[in-house]
């Protein structure tokens, strides 16, 4: 599969990502890691609200709580909040701030909140804290808890058989064993290609997925043979999916590079991506590629998406080279 910009995971915009991921896929979000509370909310009722921005009490810090969803009790006239926040670094006294967001957000909405924190870093991979405390030595004053969903802990292969988009998206971020990810990134695509969504949403969790499982020429040759075990139908789907994604990633790089005026910046990128589609190329094929005209090779960057061996660039050139 096609990566544009593989180096560029530090500009990722996670806590982004799974707000939207969440936002999207909200009750099957709760089906998935708390489906206890189903049984006493209103099916399909919530409401979303905007992203709370506050500065702690003497400190210039900003806040931002990501994501609140009013749901409603079944059976009452009444109404509690989801506080989700997705954490994707392993921040000193966590626990702290989220108590800290829930005393304000208890202040201002007078509503029951039920805190769930999404850590989704790598490292560490010890269980994260999920309580804060003031005590003394006779006397408890506080004790504040949050349900922690902690992916790094969480094993891929519990999740093969829970066809739901939000376990496709997120076995990404489980525990993997480094051999695994092509094969979890099999898995994530054949589940989502099961579950016939639309397609702006297949797209969503097919590039979440290639976000956090970019693999390397030796996985990508892993993968590819992988997906060769599947049932026809799938494959069809996983391949129409990526092409259309990646066709679209494609085309921004390109018009982003004429944009600028930088039409080394475009060739580049084609030559790039043909290393990644077809392996090494030689000086004289790169040669070729460098000569063309900026309408050829953004006409290169669409074509390569079929090409599956070096034979297929070489072909395709000696097309375009005049007689």
């Amino acid at each position: 599969m096609i990566q544009l910009f593989p180096n560029s995971s530090p500009s990722i915009n996670h806590d982004g990502l799974f707000k939207e991921l969440i936002e999207t896929f909200f009750w099957e979000f709760l089906e998935l890691f708390l489906p206890q509370v189903l049984d006493y909310i209103v099916p399909s009722e919530v409401t979303f609200f905007p992203q709370e921005i506050y500065s702690s009490i003497g400190a210039e810090e900003k806040r931002i709580i990501d994501l609140l969803a009013r749901v409603k009790f079944r059976g009452q006239d009444s109404y509690f909040l989801f506080h989700i926040e997705p954490q994707s670094s392993d921040k000193p006294q966590f626990e702290r701030r989220m108590f800290c967001y829930f005393a304000r957000l208890h202040e201002k909405y007078n509503l029951p909140i039920y805190p769930i924190v999404i850590f989704s870093y790598d490292n560490p991979r010890k269980a994260a804290e999920t309580e804060y405390r003031v005590e003394f030595p006779d006397f408890q004053v506080l004790q504040f808890n949050f349900h922690a969903i902690q992916l790094n802990r969480l094993n891929w292969r519990d999740y093969l058989n829970k066809p739901n988009p939000v376990a496709s998206a997120l076995m990404a971020k489980m525990q993997i064993l480094e051999e695994d990810r092509p094969k979890v990134k099999t898995e994530c695509l054949r589940m989502l290609a099961t579950l016939k969504l639309d397609p702006a949403r297949t797209e969503f969790i097919s590039k979440f997925v290639d976000t956090y499982l970019r693999l390397n020429q030796v996985e990508e040759q892993i993968f590819r043979a992988e997906l060769d075990k599947l049932e026809p139908v799938e494959q069809e789907t996983i391949m129409q999916t990526i092409t259309s994604w990646e066709k679209k990633g494609l085309e921004k790089g390109i018009q982003q590079g004429l944009l600028l005026g930088r039409r080394e910046g475009e060739t580049d990128l084609v030559l790039r991506l043909l290393t990644r589609k077809v392996g090494a190329l030689s000086p004289e094929v790169e040669e070729q590629v460098q000569a063309l005209s900026s309408e050829l090779v953004q006409s290169l960057g669409e074509a390569l998406l079929e090409f599956e061996t070096l034979t297929d660039l070489t072909t395709w050139l000696n097309s375009k080279s005049p007689e």
